[in-house]
């Protein structure tokens, strides 16, 4: 018996610096809940006063969106939780951190039915429980298997290279097939952008603090930005084709998986965790990706 909880013990890295990451992470994630919700109002209002089109809001709708109050400070929510979940990153892995944006979810819910005083149906509540309950089986055994791991000039340049694979194919896909997308290709698109986009942060940080400027480390600010500014355009055509729950389930779901896979192939943070966390990673991943489907499907502001 205590031969078996050696072995577990082996098993398990617990780092102090994560009792720091995680509550900045948390935090972040009630900023993300609330800049959603007052996006998704300027979103909307922007639409309710100009002629609503397919194929993804204008420049001029875009434009007008940095006039709108309620816009302007949803965004401000929003950089505020990217500064916390910036600095969660600094103190704990990133397949740690990433997944508790999952709360989010469940305060713009509650928001969101109060104030279009639509409540959730039986079946996106369901959706609900699975997008959390999948995330959070996942960031609970990640919390004792996880580990940080340097980041190599190899492994850089191949997030790099799928960072631009990425992107290419997304932007040929929105040219040719844009006036046929719904809220769940924004969505999905935006989750596996935001999920570079919380890699290659995680990267800058360190390579700053260890003054390693070099070309790297400008490709690396580059495809952040570029990543970003496509992520944000996203987000808000998904707000503008669906309520701010699903937009966040997305996100918060896909985002972090992105970010997950990533750390997990690329950067190795998994490669002390046991066979059992990963079959727990595969099977909590798919029940909270399925969530965010069936969330899309059955919720009742949901256009299908």
């Amino acid at each position: 018996m205590h031969s078996a909880l050696t072995d577990l013990a082996a098993d398990i890295a617990i780092d102090p610096r994560q009792a720091i990451g995680i509550p900045l992470a948390l935090v972040g994630a009630v900023f993300l809940s609330l800049g959603a919700q007052f996006q998704h109002r300027g979103v909307t209002k922007v639409e309710a006063h100009t002629a609503q089109v397919s194929g993804g809001l204008t420049v001029r709708q875009v434009t007008l969106l940095l006039a709108r109050p309620s816009w302007v400070f949803g965004t401000v929510m929003l950089g505020l939780a990217i500064v916390l979940q910036l600095s969660s990153l600094n103190f704990a892995p990133l397949i740690v951190v990433q997944p508790l944006g999952a709360i989010a979810l469940v305060m713009t819910t509650v928001i969101n039915a109060r104030i279009s005083k639509v409540s959730p149906t039986r079946a996106s509540l369901i959706a609900i429980g699975m997008c959390v309950g999948g995330v959070g089986l996942f960031v609970t055994v990640a919390a004792f298997t996880a580990v940080d791991k340097p980041v190599t000039h190899a492994n850089l340049t191949t997030i790099l290279v799928m960072l631009g694979i990425v992107l290419v194919a997304f932007a040929v896909a929105f040219f040719f097939l844009r006036r046929q997308f719904k809220a769940i290709f924004y969505i999905l698109g935006a989750g596996v952008l935001y999920g570079f986009v919380a890699t290659l942060a995680k990267v800058i940080i360190n390579r700053v603090q260890h003054a390693n400027f070099d070309w790297l480390t400008l490709a690396c600010v580059l495809g952040l930005l570029l990543a970003a500014g496509f992520g944000a355009y996203f987000v808000q055509n998904a707000y503008a084709s669906g309520p701010p729950d699903l937009v966040i389930a997305g996100l918060t779901v896909v985002d972090p998986l992105v970010a997950v896979c990533i750390g997990v192939v690329v950067l190795g943070e998994a490669s002390q965790a046991p066979i059992w966390a990963g079959v727990v990673f595969v099977v909590a991943g798919v029940v909270a990706i399925w969530g965010v489907f069936v969330l899309a499907r059955y919720h009742p502001q949901s256009e299908h």
